[in-house]
């Protein structure tokens, strides 16, 4: 049996949150960032697992980032939002339903994640947070974001650890899949 804290794929979903285009000129990391989640985005997709997507009022901030746009599975549309937590929005949470360990990503990190973060905390769910995948406009309000989250009880993670976990050994039927994508 593993350890409560060990991602299992049976429960888990990955969330993305708001890596919108207006973001990619203020976001120094930004192309980083948009290069990390689309691993994570094809990793989930190769294990089947659920991928939620939100973009914070959209009309003004555009859409997701090509590049995680072009790793989405066929008919994942985003959920659109106006609240910083992603929560604020019932068809976030639908899309939610069944899962138990929700691995996050996106942006801001100090706003929109750490909001989304808190508010799944305290809805019961295991929140992990991919420290890879996550930023903020200042190198401060990112250290900030993370330290607030893993103090209220997120489990800090990368896409490589929360992958491997995911597949517990390389006798699992999508390992080789899977190593393609990260290595």
């Amino acid at each position: 049996m593993a350890h409560p804290r060990i991602l299992e794929s049976a429960k888990t979903a990955l969330v993305v949150i708001d890596v919108q285009e207006a973001f990619r000129s203020v976001i120094g990391d930004f192309a980083l960032i948009a290069s990390r989640i689309p691993l994570a985005v094809r990793g989930f997709a190769a294990l089947d697992l659920p991928i939620v997507v939100t973009e914070q009022y959209p009309k003004g901030l555009g859409r997701t980032a090509e590049e995680i746009g072009l790793s989405l599975p066929d008919g994942n549309e985003p959920v659109e939002k106006n609240t910083f937590s992603s929560c604020g929005v019932s068809a976030f949470m639908e899309k939610l339903s069944g899962a138990e360990q929700i691995v996050v990503c996106g942006l801001e990190t100090h706003v929109c994640v750490n909001q989304t973060v808190h508010d799944l905390l305290d809805r019961g769910f295991q929140v992990h947070v991919l420290t890879d995948c996550v930023g903020s406009r200042f190198e401060h309000d990112k250290q900030a974001g993370l330290a607030k989250m893993t103090a209220s009880g997120a489990v800090p993670s990368s896409v490589e650890m929360a992958l491997f976990e995911l597949m517990r050994g390389s006798t699992h039927e999508k390992f080789k899949e899977v190593q393609s994508i990260i290595k």
